[in-house]
Parts: C-alpha cells; sequence; structure tokens
C-alpha cells in the first residue's frame, strides 16, 4: 500500500515537473508544424505592415503589430507598454495563462521579434514564449504551406505580471562596480569601438563589454548553433555565474544577445533606455577605444 502511494505521488510529481517545464527558446519549423492543432499554441507573426502578414502568414497566426507591444514615447523609443493596456493585447490575442507562444518574423526582421520574445518575458510569460528559428523564410523552405487566412480568436484571460528584466541606469552604475555582473554593449564593434552614430557622444560606456548582435546570426537570419554562440559568449564572459546588462542604442538590437544568453544559460537583463539616455547625460562615463 504504502509502495502504491510512493508510486503515485512521484508520478504526481513528475507530472507537474512536465506540466511546468519551460518550452524550447528556439523551434524549428518542424517544432511548430507538428504541434499546429495544440489549442494551446499561440503564433504570432510580426509584420510592420497588416498587408504583408494578409499575403502570407504561417497557418493559425495571429497578427501583431510590434508598435502594440514596443510603444514609443517622448522619453525614448521602445518602451515596456503599461500593464493593463498590455493585458488587453495579449488577451486580444488569444493568450491566456496557459498559452504556448512562438514568435515568427519575415524577411530580416530578426531584431524586433527579439526584442518582443523580451517584453513577453518581462510582462509574465518566461517560459511560454519560443523564437521560430529563421522565421516565415524557414517555414517555406521547410516545404510548409502559408495562409492568407486568419484565425478566429478566442479571448484568452492572462494577466500580466512584470518581470524583473528591465534595469535603470542607476542600476547599470551599480553593475559597473560589482565582481557578479557585467555590463555588455552589444552594438557592433565600430559603434562600441567610437565610430559616429549620431548620438550626442559617442563610444560605449565606460567598462563595458562588447558582444556584437549580428555575431548570433547566420546569412539566413537564423541564430547560429549553440556551440558558436557559446563561443561568442564565453570569450568575453567566461564566468556563467556572473549576471549580464545588456544594452544597445535603443533597447532593440541587444535583444538577440538577450536570447543568445538565455540559450546559454546566462542570467541576463536590458538597460532599455541604452545610449539613447546615456549618452545625453553627461555625468555617465563614456569612452572610445584607444589606440
Amino acid at each position: 500500500m504504502q509502495k502504491h502511494l510512493l508510486l503515485s505521488l512521484l508520478s504526481f510529481q513528475l507530472s507537474l515537473s512536465i506540466l511546468a517545464a519551460d518550452q524550447p527558446i528556439l523551434v524549428t519549423p518542424q517544432w511548430v508544424h507538428e504541434r499546429l492543432n495544440d489549442p494551446t499554441l499561440v503564433i504570432l507573426q510580426l509584420n510592420f505592415f497588416r498587408l504583408d502578414y494578409e499575403k502570407e502568414h504561417v497557418p493559425g497566426a495571429r497578427f501583431l503589430w510590434p508598435e502594440w507591444l514596443t510603444p514609443n514615447s517622448p522619453d525614448g523609443s521602445y518602451n515596456i507598454p503599461d500593464a493593463k493596456k498590455a493585458t488587453e493585447i495579449l488577451q486580444k490575442l488569444g493568450i491566456s495563462k496557459n498559452s504556448k507562444i512562438v514568435l515568427c518574423h519575415i524577411r530580416d526582421q530578426v531584431t524586433v521579434t527579439a526584442r518582443i520574445f523580451l517584453t513577453l518575458e518581462q510582462l509574465g510569460l518566461r517560459g511560454q514564449v519560443s523564437y521560430l528559428n529563421g522565421g516565415l523564410e524557414a517555414w517555406k523552405k521547410a516545404g510548409f504551406a502559408v495562409t492568407k487566412e486568419a484565425p478566429a480568436v478566442k479571448k484568452g484571460n492572462f494577466k500580466v505580471k512584470p518581470g524583473d528584466l528591465i534595469v535603470d541606469k542607476d542600476y547599470v552604475l551599480r553593475t559597473l562596480r560589482s565582481d557578479t555582473a557585467v555590463v555588455v554593449d552589444a552594438r557592433m564593434k565600430r559603434y562600441y569601438d567610437g565610430e559616429p552614430a549620431g548620438y550626442p557622444r559617442d563610444g560605449h560606456i565606460t567598462g563595458a563589454l562588447n558582444i556584437p548582435f549580428p555575431d548570433m546570426l547566420d546569412s539566413t537570419n537564423a541564430f547560429k548553433p549553440l556551440a558558436q554562440l557559446e563561443a561568442n559568449f564565453t570569450a568575453v564572459v567566461p564566468d556563467k555565474k556572473k549576471e549580464i546588462v545588456l544594452y544597445c542604442f535603443i533597447g532593440q538590437t541587444a535583444c538577440v544577445d538577450y536570447i543568445a544568453g538565455r540559450l546559454l544559460g546566462y542570467r541576463v537583463k536590458l538597460y532599455d533606455a541604452s545610449l539613447q539616455e546615456w549618452s545625453r547625460r553627461e555625468e555617465l562615463p563614456m569612452e572610445v577605444k584607444k589606440e
């Protein structure tokens, strides 16, 4: 009797662990195709123009205009949306507590899709968001059909619970003085070194390291194999116990590094205001590469 109860308890705990397990961060077209009939699957195709979505999308995919979840304001670009507004948007997209979300980009629109990935994790969906590696082009290359038909969407019940992935300038300053965390510039090396980019000050945050986001992607706009991502990160931040605080120009391209860091098991956060703020505050330290 006791043995039976013990086995039942172990089986129940295993079931809970399976239910609680995070879904993959990167998924293949085949992975998505095998789950198209899963009622908990929510595919979001990012398009800046609805016409592109109406022309072709993954069957069942819902249209997501990026600015619904990355609103601009006079204080900065690509902000985290208000929790109440974000809840309305996500529920309208059919997202519920148990949803399995897959993000799909078109053409080369990787960075904005990566930003939405981080945004959804910040809004309380960490572990429930996957990124379709290679996007719509990879889906078509795999031989899977596209459609013009928009799906019927039932309102979801998810409610936003903001996380702690977004940090401010004061957090960055503390990180620069920390032995347990590092600040990483995700921009291309030439901008890190000091090539002018139209900002009030050139160069990088004093003390920041550099992991350029383009190094994470191959010629098809898909993430490179894990071993290559690992080499890119460990060459700069060999200690995976250290937290990484990322930044770029406006808090968008750094999100490619965010996904790569998550894949590799790093603890990663984003200084959202990035250089659009930092370069304008003259009291904050910046430097250019020394010859």
